[in-house]
This record gives C-alpha cells, structure tokens and sequence, in this order.
C-alpha cells in the first residue's frame, strides 16, 4: 500500500489501524489517498480476525481536508469524479462490520472533520480542533456538511458550515461530535482501551447492531420501531444471542461462536 496511507493489526486485540501518512502536507485527503482508505476499510471488513478499525493520523494535524492543488483547473466531470471518491469513502467507514473509531490527535478541518464525523466514535486529544471553512475560500462544505449536521444538528452545524470557525475537542464533545477527550500523552491508550471494551462483545451482534443503526436513524419512528422489532427478533435467534442470555442467566463467561 502507498506510504500516503499505512495499515497494521495488533494480533492480540484484533485491532486493524488505518494511519494517515503524510505529515508534512497536514495529511491532505487527494483522491488517491482516500481510495486506499477505502481499500484498507474494506481489506479489514472482509477479515474476520479484525473486530475494530482505528482511523488514526501521523503529526500534528489528523487532516486539512482536500488537497486543493488537485481542484484547480479541473472540468465538472474531474470535481465531480473528487468528491465521488469522498463519497464513497465515507460510506465504507459505515459499511464495514466492525466498529470505526477516529483518533483525532490535531486539526481535523472540511472533509478531515468530514471523516472523523463519519466514524462510528471519536476519541480526541484536547489539541484537536474541527471546522468547516470552505465558505471561506469560496467552496462550501456540502459534502462534509451530510456528517457533520448528523453528528452536531442543524444548527450547529449551520453556524461552523456559515462562519467557517473551528471548534475546540470539549466543544466537539459537548455538541456531540465527540465521544472522549483526553491528555494528547493519553489518546493511544484510551482509544485502545475503548476498542477493547467494545470488542469484548459478540463480534456478529456489534455488526448486527452497527448497521441497524444507520438503518433506522433517519427513519421515521413507527417504521424505525418496525423495522428494529424484526431486526432483534432475528438477533434473538442467533447462537450468539442466545449463548450470551444463557450465561447471563447462569452467572458465567459467555463464548462467542460468531453466528
């Protein structure tokens, strides 16, 4: 894989990691860069051995957002063929099984807040700062704006899309773009720690649970409680599922079987 973008699994946890690697540039998101994020999002959705993806970033800054040099003198068809590979990276964050957790050490600005938004969970070092300040340069951050309005409402979102300001990691996490913030010497740790948490679950039921909660978000709610009413019936029957109320009625360890 392009050093633009590198990759490692911790074996004992089965964490994968996907690290953002170009320091120097503020870890811009070009379009090459995000095709191996989704590569690297993929290769560790279909691998049963990873139960939690970290998204993480080398430097001071998690990422400034696109890399600009590449949208200048560009067609319709070149911006729109740009923001179609963005598009789709940000949906195979939430399309893999496992959960997605971004570890935002700096500035995470216009599509790096975009991508962190899109995580499942966010840890953030209380260095970090989000913003979308393409109304600034005279491009709006509509595609940042789908996740970040999701994460924040709308009119949070509205006020950093229309000013272009930045907010601080205990602001993020006030408005809830945030799930943690921690001591920059801590965020490794606590992101560690978090994913272990989370993977101690059955690794079926998370991947159940993760895509019928994009499912039923943006449903209204008698079709939300319709279609989850079936979705937990059928997790009911799951071994899993029933391994894990079995040991619960009977005071002892569940052992997952994956199915």
């Amino acid at each position: 894989m392009d050093d633009a973008v590198r990759t490692d699994v911790d074996a004992r946890s089965g964490v994968g990691t996907i690290t953002l690697n170009r320091p120097q540039q503020r870890n811009p998101l070009s379009s090459s860069t995000m095709r191996l994020v989704t590569a690297a999002l993929r290769m560790f959705g279909g691998d049963s051995s990873v139960r939690a993806v970290v998204i993480a970033a080398d430097g001071p800054v998690f990422s400034a957002g696109h890399d600009l040099s590449e949208m200048v003198d560009r067609t319709l068809e070149e911006e729109q063929a740009i923001f179609d590979v963005c598009v789709e990276m940000m949906d195979a964050v939430q399309q893999i099984p496992q959960p997605v957790i971004a570890a935002v050490q700096g500035p995470a600005i216009a599509a790096g807040c975009q991508l962190a938004a899109s995580c499942d969970l966010v840890v953030a070092a209380d260095s970090a700062v989000f913003g979308t300040p393409g109304v600034r340069i005279g491009l709006f951050c509509s595609t940042p704006m789908v996740a970040l309005s999701r994460a924040v409402g709308r009119k949070r979102a509205m006020q950093m899309l229309l000013t272009g300001d930045t907010i601080d990691a205990h602001t993020a996490a006030d408005w809830g773009l945030v799930n943690v913030v921690v001591a920059p010497a801590d965020l490794d740790a606590q992101v560690r720690a978090l994913a272990t948490r989370i993977t101690s679950a059955s690794p079926l039921t998370l991947q159940i649970g993760k895509q019928a909660f994009y499912r039923q978000i943006d449903l209204p709610q008698d079709e939300a409680y319709a279609a989850m009413a079936g979705t937990m019936a059928t997790n009911a029957v799951t071994c899993d599922a029933q391994e894990g109320m079995s040991a619960f009625l009977e005071k002892r360890t569940p052992v997952w079987l994956g199915k």
